[in-house]
């Protein structure tokens, strides 16, 4: 028997052996859904409320003409009044609003119209149950009209006046609850989205609201800030009911401008499987040039400590000297999972000892390096690419219309862009893979809405 009868007769006593295992049995798998356990961050919104928006809603509450009564001598007199529209200022932190009066009376038996000048400044804010109320309240009330002067010095007319403007001022509130229950609901609805050809879920779900200090110029402007516990699960997990609108925390301040959030994913091993066999033509890697019908499949992902273990189905045809055998076994190849530029890769991948024991055995007909190199090659996933869709989802579900509250009419709405998405974390556990997302966005609510810009 010469030399290549006897390497042929060893490779093919070798290759009768190759369907056993080459490598201890896979741990048990842990039942339960992937936990993403995520930590608490601040979506800050900034919002606003243009001037000729808060005067419209000044002149749908306060009503444009009335009636009232004063006494005058002993004697109960009616008087009924129509203003004219209001006037808005902004200064030192409180807001200005003056308006004029005619107020139709009898004095001394004689109908007379005495105009009268109203004005109030006081300091917006929001209470915790989110109704918009005037605090540290001051109303002027005066006339020019010697008739006026008269009844002033008689029977206080302006004081009743400026007692009923007062107490009229201090009801004043506008219920912002209708609106952000909206806004609440639609952000703690789970968002699902294609991830490949898998189906994940972010969830947002919050656990409170705060509010920073009120800006006055030519309307308000405030930041609000949406604590949330962000996570993405793949597959979806089952998600509990939302939680309703926390009460509102008024805080000292606020971070403005862009924010980031960090959001961990949870993916089943299952999933990155399913990943890598994107890049199998027909489920099969063909890697030997020198056996064209030698071909890697079936791939498969789990954890062994803290790494992440490859098993994957080596088959097919051996042709040497018109001598034919087949392939037919499990390799294995483990290494420590990283990111690299949203690259999920593997870049110490190596057979484990079985398997290496196993390829050089083989090492005159098959080309250890050249597995390892296609399997690392089928382990890289370019997750940039895969959350561009989480990106542009999250901006377009994060944008719509919101109601004006209190049926008052009026549409405002909230717009939000994530700029940025950057992997900056991988952990392999028994059950999933965790991945920590950091999210860079930048969201705004807008009293009216503004239109958009033409592109």
């Amino acid at each position: 028997m010469n030399r290549s009868a006897h390497a042929l007769a060893f490779l093919s006593l070798t290759l009768a052996a190759c369907g056993a295992t080459l490598y201890p049995p896979r741990p048990p798998a842990t039942p339960g859904p992937p936990i993403a356990d995520p930590t608490p961050s601040r979506v800050v919104i900034h919002t606003t409320i243009s001037s000729a928006e808060l005067r419209r809603q000044i002149e749908v509450r306060i009503p444009p003409e009335g009636e009232g009564s004063y006494t005058l001598m002993g004697t109960a007199q009616r008087y009924t009044w129509r203003r004219s529209p209001m006037e808005l200022s902004f200064d030192q932190g409180r807001i200005g609003a003056r308006t004029r009066v005619l107020a139709s009376t009898v004095l001394f038996g004689q109908a007379i119209d005495v105009p009268i000048d109203v004005g109030v400044r006081a300091e917006p804010v929001v209470t915790a149950d989110y109704r918009a109320r005037l605090q540290s309240v001051e109303v002027s009330v005066s006339s020019s009209d010697t008739r006026l002067r008269l009844a002033q010095g008689v029977a206080g007319a302006l004081d009743t006046l400026r007692e009923r403007v007062t107490a009229k001022v201090r009801e004043f509130a506008f219920d912002l609850r209708p609106m952000l229950a909206e806004a609440h609901a639609r952000i703690a609805r789970p968002i699902d989205f294609p991830v490949g050809d898998a189906r994940a879920c972010a969830e947002l779900r919050v656990s409170g609201i705060e509010a920073g200090p009120t800006v006055l110029a030519d309307g308000v402007e405030k930041e609000l800030a949406v604590v949330i516990a962000p996570s993405v699960t793949l597959p979806c997990a089952a998600a509990g009911p939302p939680a309703g609108l926390p009460p509102l925390a008024n805080v000292a301040s606020l971070p403005s401008g862009p924010f980031t959030v960090t959001v961990p994913i949870a993916a089943r091993y299952e999933e990155l499987a399913r990943a890598m066999n994107l890049v199998f033509a027909d489920g099969k890697l063909f890697f030997s040039k020198e056996f064209p019908g030698l071909y890697l499949a079936n791939p498969e992902v789990y954890a062994a400590g803290d790494q992440l273990v490859l098993k994957l189905r080596i088959a097919g045809p051996i042709k040497r000297g018109g001598f034919t055998s087949f392939l037919d076994g499990d390799i294995f190849m483990a290494g420590h999972a990283q990111v690299v530029d949203n690259e999920l890769r593997v870049p110490d991948l190596q057979p484990t000892i079985e398997t290496r024991s196993f390829l050089l055995k083989l090492k005159a007909s098959l080309d250890g390096d050249a597995i390892r190199d296609q399997a690392r090659e089928a382990l890289r996933l370019d997750l940039g690419a895969r959350l561009a869709a989480v990106r542009a989802r999250l901006s377009s579900d994060l944008s719509f219309a919101l109601g004006a509250g209190d049926g008052a009419g009026g549409a405002g709405c909230l717009r939000s862009n994530v700029s940025k998405i950057e992997v900056t974390g991988v952990y392999p556990h028994q059950a999933y893979l965790r991945l920590y997302v950091a999210l860079t966005a930048q969201a705004s609510v807008y009293l009216p809405c503004p239109a958009l810009p033409r592109r």
